[in-house]
């Protein structure tokens, strides 16, 4: 993400939409886009994109182009949208995190044991909304360290996700933490490297707790993509793209090969979803993730 937008603010801006936002003319008849037939895809990655990437776009304008590109879900929804993406066809292929008294966010989350209490209330709740609309994946984050060491951050997140991990293994929804960048983005972040994240999932033993490989972040943390997702996949869940530097594109214009680091997702037998996460710099937002879909589908 760049200095002039995040995802916080972006999900804000989405969460205010205005008519205006509705002006912009993506299909001249919705009815007849919700009924196209989806573009003809190889069928190796189930594609998904993030809605908060596309904040001036109606969400039903999004959900209608995105099943003619072939996207077969969004990311990063509440249950307030979960009616309008089963509308057309797709499903929420990563449910968004629930807050409670400022907590549950990136910065504030499962590495602090005070906050613990509360967390579990949140989660339980959307645990349920979840598994009520027939979806499989809620994300969750470490939080800041604050001066927090690693060791204790991890020994922390493990007390308290165990406490909901019997209640997503009942209702068979599986928690997602996402690894960020901290030299970037979100500075101070506690899972901003892949061994951290791996280390966690060993402590909470659960299938129903793995990993968001934020692709982006981690070529900016780790490098060394498609090894580590080879030697890793067993505890990943979901994948997110995004251009490199600057979070723009995932073309030319970036320093990263995406139909090579697809093929080696393929190559793990990953079934799950990648949902692409850059933040179009062009003016058709909607043309950028077409090229993006085109380019990951291998």
């Amino acid at each position: 993400m760049t200095p002039s937008i995040s995802r916080r603010s972006a999900i804000r801006k989405v969460a205010g939409y205005t008519a205006a936002a509705a002006a912009i003319p993506l299909f001249s008849n919705l009815a007849k886009a919700e009924s196209a037939t989806p573009a003809k895809l190889k069928g190796n990655i189930n594609h998904s994109a993030c809605r908060w990437c596309y904040g001036k776009v109606k969400l039903e304008d999004l959900c209608a182009a995105g099943k003619e590109m072939g996207l077969v879900a969004l990311d990063l929804l509440g249950p307030g949208d979960f009616a309008t993406v089963k509308k057309y066809g797709l499903v929420c292929s990563l449910v968004s995190n629930p807050t409670i008294d400022g907590l549950g966010g990136i910065g504030k989350a499962w590495n602090r044991v005070e906050h613990h209490d509360k967390l579990v209330q949140a989660y339980e709740q959307r645990l349920k909304e979840t598994a009520d609309a027939g979806f499989e994946r809620l994300i969750c984050f470490s939080g800041n360290r604050a001066g927090l060491d690693d060791e204790k951050g991890l020994e922390n997140c493990a007390i308290g996700l165990k406490r909901i991990i019997p209640l997503a293994e009942k209702l068979k929804v599986t928690l997602i933490m996402e690894l960020l960048n901290s030299k970037r983005n979100h500075k101070d972040y506690q899972c901003d490297h892949t061994a951290w994240g791996v280390e966690l999932t060993k402590r909470i033993g659960s299938e129903r707790f793995k990993l968001l490989y934020d692709i982006y972040h981690m070529q900016i943390m780790d490098g060394d993509i498609c090894d580590t997702i080879k030697e890793n996949n067993q505890y990943i869940g979901h994948y997110h793209t995004g251009g490199v530097p600057g979070r723009a594109e995932i073309d030319e214009t970036q320093e990263l090969n995406y139909a090579r680091i697809m093929k080696a997702i393929v190559a793990t037998g990953y079934k799950g979803y990648v949902a692409q996460e850059f933040i179009p710099k062009r003016p058709d937002p909607i043309a950028s993730l077409r090229q993006a879909v085109q380019i990951c589908d291998v």
